[in-house]
């Protein structure tokens, strides 16, 4: 499952039933699930993730904005089985993703998204889907991707003129004398105790302060 979503609104499930709902007692066996993308934005979707509840068959339309800018809804998969059984508990509660692979059509421009769940079976009382998220695809060389910041700072020193800088050699030389004539200091400095103004054992008198 990809770690990547995009922010999208889950709209109130839709029940679709034959006849009138307010006099047929029989219980619905579709449900549809709108999830809509902010107004203006649109994305090309990898996967399609969500828990399932007693669900036993999915559908997937999307709606997709061609290069004219126009929106039509389409079909990218249909009937997808959750359930081996609409009748026993198998799938009935696992975490499922529909993958771009598995769609009909690709699934780009995409935005909004409509689950169409059902369920024939009248052993379950309800049945629905939880925790729909939608996962955008990434460019296939995402992870080695470099930051726009390290990129920019690799380009100006890909790009800087060389020239007036000190000699690298030269520079390297100096540093190693440096190096040496420090070692040569630490080993032959005295342990005698220097007094903090004196000159052969005397003080100048400028030197002192008197309280």
């Amino acid at each position: 499952m990809s770690v990547n979503t995009v922010p999208c609104t889950v709209k109130p499930t839709v029940t679709l039933q034959i006849g009138d709902a307010e006099t047929d007692s029989s219980r619905p066996g579709v449900y549809v699930i709108d999830v809509t993308l902010p107004i203006g934005q649109t994305v090309n979707i990898q996967e399609i993730s969500f828990k399932n509840y007693y669900t036993a068959y999915v559908s997937v339309r999307l709606l997709r904005r061609d290069g004219e800018g126009a929106a039509k809804w389409a079909t990218c998969l249909r009937n997808h089985c959750l359930m081996p059984s609409p009748h026993t508990e198998e799938g009935s509660q696992d975490y499922c993703s529909v993958f771009r692979q598995q769609m009909l059509i690709e699934p780009d421009n995409v935005t909004s998204v409509r689950l169409i769940l059902r369920q024939p079976s009248s052993a379950w009382l309800n049945f629905s889907v939880e925790d729909i998220k939608i996962h955008p695809c990434l460019n296939e060389d995402s992870e080695w991707d470099i930051p726009d910041w390290l990129s920019d700072l690799t380009q100006v020193d890909q790009l800087c003129d060389l020239q007036g800088l000190p000699d690298p050699q030269t520079v390297s030389s100096s540093i190693q004398q440096m190096w040496a004539l420090t070692e040569v200091m630490q080993t032959n400095q005295t342990t005698a105790s220097i007094g903090r103004f004196d000159v052969d054992g005397c003080y100048d008198i400028n030197l002192l302060s008197f309280t």
